[in-house]
């Protein structure tokens, strides 16, 4: 059977089961929405930015383990999309992008809506391809749907030219296929797996760190039954949140620079430092010298062999999947003859125990004026810390992060490694269409959310009854807390003047808007939001304009160099 290349490329994602696909039509891919068009088993979400479309891909994917497909024009299009596209490469997010691409004799050309999409894309993808013969549509959209969720997942992209998609050849869809310079690594060497469950087993002060990892291999199961087996302190980096139950009494909190005192400590401190599908970086454990100042040794999972001891140097690395490793080392444990010595532990168990005696995570409540982690508890509260919660970058991130307890993998859907204000309500989109009927919350500020707000009108027209939490303080709240502790309290341009009235504005797009400016009118707003199954509500909640987030490590200082609301 002869197909068109933009037959092709939708019949291809027909075979890779693709529910749904994030885009915005323009002139390069016409042929390929013509396409779409004619057929009904993938459906199209159009919405009203390509970085949008991107973002929302990702929270779909996040949230599913699936790969999230966008598509988007050429030229402006793909242009957009790149925050996007590279909000899920430092997040290792699974995603396959298809953009449109000037006729093939006209690249390079500087033709109407022409960019180098291969060039421009390359630092953040994991691959991408430009394909210059429609008999090579279909084997390279299988290749790009294969790396984008094996080894480390991540966003590949597929770059179309017009004619290429309007040109015919057969179809034959392959069953597999095989990179011979690609081959993941998935289980460790049994060796290695040997000599880490020895350490584990000395140790004194041992340490359990998850990263997201955990959550990208839907590996919670597993790192629980570990955790509790060897009756470990655990702690998660943002990206790991829900990979371990937050509720649970070993579960110290998250670490980093806005982690917990007990958290943080107990990882510079320890003797043995198990790290499980992480990546040490700069926001998690601060200055390398000062963690490295501490004698430790160090246990490393990771499917990326990159990863391993590219900032900090691992004893025992175990290069896999972090399921399969921890399914190994689970079944070495059981086996063993020796178990944890739990009186060997015990002092250090009372350290942390200390430590979390200092309540790191407390905040001056206030009858005058909201408190924004005082929302993000009412919020866990009255969904029962069953929600889908999305976030946008900065102070209302880091609150949601310390508040909200996650005891369940792919509830908690933010960026961590770009920080992308506007990520929130397409991501939120994502996932409510992922998930109908589970309820979804997207945590912003005033400033993130007006980044991507436009995608109200796609809310609307696609009935998404997400429910947004703007923690509205009137500034770029993470900027003017920067600038209050290192900037001599200049706050250049962190100043949000001439916002909208939200209300408003949500009502303009067809949805429920709420104003709340008193503490006790945060629980019933709450409430009414959650109670409105069917439609989106905008929460503008007005609060305090002076809160700070705390734990804070400053930049460059080290996990014992935390600051307390006490010390500013």
């Amino acid at each position: 059977m002869e197909l068109t290349g933009a037959e092709i490329a939708i019949r291809c994602l027909q075979e890779e089961e693709v529910e749904y696909v994030f885009g915005y039509p323009g002139g390069a891919v016409l042929f390929i929405y013509d396409a779409l068009f004619n057929q009904d088993k993938v459906k199209h979400i159009l919405v009203r930015h390509e970085q949008a479309a991107v973002h929302a891909a990702d929270g779909y994917a996040r949230s599913t383990d699936k790969v999230g497909v966008a598509l988007v024009t050429s030229g402006p299009g793909v242009t957009n999309a790149v925050t996007g596209i590279a909000t899920a490469y430092m997040d290792s997010i699974p995603m396959v992008v298809i953009s449109g691409q000037v006729p093939t004799s006209y690249i390079g050309e500087d033709a109407f809506q022409e960019v180098d999409t291969v060039g421009i894309t390359r630092p953040c993808v994991k691959h991408n391809f430009l394909v210059k013969d429609v008999k090579d549509i279909a084997v390279t959209i299988k290749k790009a749907f294969y790396l984008a969720k094996s080894g480390r997942p991540g966003p590949v992209l597929v770059d179309i030219p017009k004619d290429i998609s309007l040109a015919k050849t057969e179809y034959e869809y392959p069953r597999s296929v095989s990179i011979r310079s690609y081959n993941p690594i998935v289980k460790a060497d049994p060796a290695a797996l040997k000599q880490a469950l020895h350490l584990l087993l000395e140790a004194k002060r041992p340490m359990i760190y998850t990263g997201g990892g955990v959550i990208l291999s839907d590996a919670a199961k597993q790192l629980t039954e570990l955790v509790r087996l060897l009756g470990f302190p655990c702690t998660s980096t943002l990206m790991g949140l829900g990979g371990y139950p937050e509720t649970d009494k070993q579960f110290v909190g998250m670490l980093g620079m806005h982690g917990t005192v007990e958290a943080n400590m107990a990882t510079q401190n320890c003797d043995v430092l198990f790290a499980v599908g992480a990546r040490f970086d700069d926001r998690v454990i601060g200055n390398v010298k000062h963690f490295n100042s501490v004698p430790r040794k160090i246990i490393h999972i990771d499917i990326d062999p990159a990863s391993i001891s590219k900032r900090v140097q691992v004893d025992v690395p175990l290069v896999g999947d972090v399921a399969n490793v921890l399914t190994e080392m689970l079944a070495l444990l059981k086996a063993s003859k020796h178990k944890t010595d739990t009186a060997a532990i015990a002092p250090w168990w009372k350290q942390i125990n200390e430590w979390r005696g200092r309540n790191s995570l407390i905040y001056t409540q206030s009858t005058e004026v909201i408190k924004p982690q005082y929302v993000v508890e009412k919020l866990y509260e009255i969904t029962r810390g069953e929600a889908f919660v999305t976030s946008d970058v900065g102070q209302h991130q880091m609150w949601a992060a310390q508040y909200y307890k996650f005891d369940q993998p792919r509830r908690w859907i933010n960026s961590g490694g770009l920080g992308t204000m506007g990520f929130g309500l397409p991501a939120a989109m994502g996932v409510q269409l992922a998930h109908p009927g589970a309820p979804v919350a997207c945590v912003t500020g005033e400033g993130s959310i007006q980044m991507c707000i436009q995608e109200l009108s796609t809310c609307k027209q696609f009935h998404l009854p997400i429910k947004v939490i703007a923690l509205n303080n009137r500034y770029l709240g993470m900027v003017r807390q920067w600038q209050e502790f290192f900037h001599g309290n200049r706050y250049a341009e962190s100043y949000m003047d001439a916002l909208p009235d939200f209300v408003k504005l949500a009502e303009a797009y067809g949805h429920v808007g709420i104003k709340i400016e008193k503490p006790s009118e945060v629980e019933d707003a709450l409430k009414e939001a959650f109670a409105r199954k069917d439609d989106l509500v905008f929460m503008d909640f007005r609060t305090d304009p002076t809160e700070n987030v705390f734990p804070m490590v400053p930049g460059g200082k080290g996990l014992s160099d935390v600051l307390m609301a006490e010390d500013i």
